[in-house]
C-alpha cells in the first residue's frame, strides 16, 4: 500500500471504498494479534509536530487514513496529494454493515458510561443482524487491575473487531499497550467521538459541510469551546506552508 509522507506521518494514499476493502481482507484472513487503524487529522499531526515522541505511536497502525481536509490541503501544498479524505466513523460504519452481513462480532469501548451501550442499540437497529459482542465505558484506569479486568471481558466476548474510542492520544496508546493481550480480535479501530455519535448524543455535520470540507466550522458553531483546539489547523497549515519552504522538512 502507497504510503505518503505528510509532516512526520506515513498515511495510506487510499480511498473510502479501498481503506474498506482492506478491513475485508484482514477480517477474512486469520490473525494472531490484531491489525490496526487509526485515523489522525491535523491536530494530531500537530501533536506529533509539537511532542516528536507521538510519532512512533501514531505510525505505528497497520492502516493510517487522513480524517481530515486540514491533512488534504497539506498534501496539496506539499504536493504530495491524497486521493480523499477517509473520516474514521464512516470507515468504522462501514465496518459494522461488513460485521453484519459477513456475521463478523464487534466490541464498543470507550465514551461515558451508557454511552456505548446506547451506541450498540441503535447500531442494532440500523443493521439488525449485527453481533455486538460486548461493551464497556472509557472510565476505566489504563493500567493495573482495572485495565486487566477489561481485557479479561474483550477476550472472553472474543469479537473480531474492536472500537477503541478513548479520544487522542489515549485510544492509540491504550491499543499499542495492549495489542498482544487481545490475541482473537482482528481489528482495533481508534474512533474518537464515534460512539457519542451513533449513540444520538452528538450530531455530524450537514453532508453540504463535509462536501465543502467545512465540518470542522460546523462543529466550532455547535461547541464554541472547541476554538482553542480548532486553532491547531490554521498553525498545522502555516507550518506547512513553512516547511514546503523548508524543503519538506516537519
Amino acid at each position: 500500500m502507497e504510503t505518503i509522507n505528510i509532516r512526520g506521518v506515513r498515511f495510506c494514499n487510499v480511498t473510502l471504498d479501498e481503506a474498506a476493502a482492506w478491513v475485508a481482507d484482514t477480517l477474512a484472513a486469520p490473525a494472531k494479534c490484531p491489525r490496526t487503524v487509526f485515523t489522525p487529522n491535523s491536530e494530531i499531526v500537530q501533536l506529533c509536530i509539537e511532542a516528536p515522541e507521538h510519532y512512533a505511536l501514531i505510525n505505528s497502525a497497520d492502516l493510517i487514513i487522513p480524517d481530515g481536509i486540514g491533512v488534504i490541503k497539506a498534501s496539496r501544498i506539499l504536493g504530495t496529494p491524497l486521493k480523499e479524505k477517509v473520516a474514521g466513523i464512516e470507515l468504522g460504519e462501514r465496518t459494522l454493515a461488513l460485521a453484519a452481513e459477513q456475521g463478523y462480532s464487534v466490541y464498543f469501548l470507550g465514551a461515558k458510561p451508557g454511552v456505548a451501550e446506547q451506541a450498540a442499540a441503535k447500531m442494532k437497529e440500523k443493521y439488525p443482524t449485527l453481533t455486538v459482542a460486548g461493551t464497556h465505558d472509557g472510565y476505566f484506569k489504563k493500567e493495573g487491575n482495572e485495565n486487566e479486568s477489561v481485557l479479561s471481558a474483550i477476550r472472553a466476548a472474543a469479537p473480531d473487531v474492536l472500537y477503541v474510542c478513548l479520544g487522542v492520544p489515549a485510544q492509540e496508546k491504550w491499543i499499542a499497550a495492549n495489542r498482544e493481550a487481545l490475541a482473537g480480535v482482528k481489528l482495533c479501530l481508534a474512533l474518537g467521538g464515534s460512539l457519542d455519535v451513533w449513540a444520538g448524543n452528538v450530531k455530524r455535520a450537514p453532508k453540504l459541510f463535509i462536501k465543502l470540507g467545512l465540518e470542522w466550522f460546523y462543529r466550532l458553531c455547535k461547541e464554541p469551546r472547541r476554538i482553542g483546539r480548532m486553532m491547531k489547523l490554521p498553525k498545522f497549515l502555516f507550518g506547512t506552508y513553512a516547511a514546503k519552504w523548508r524543503g519538506g522538512e516537519a
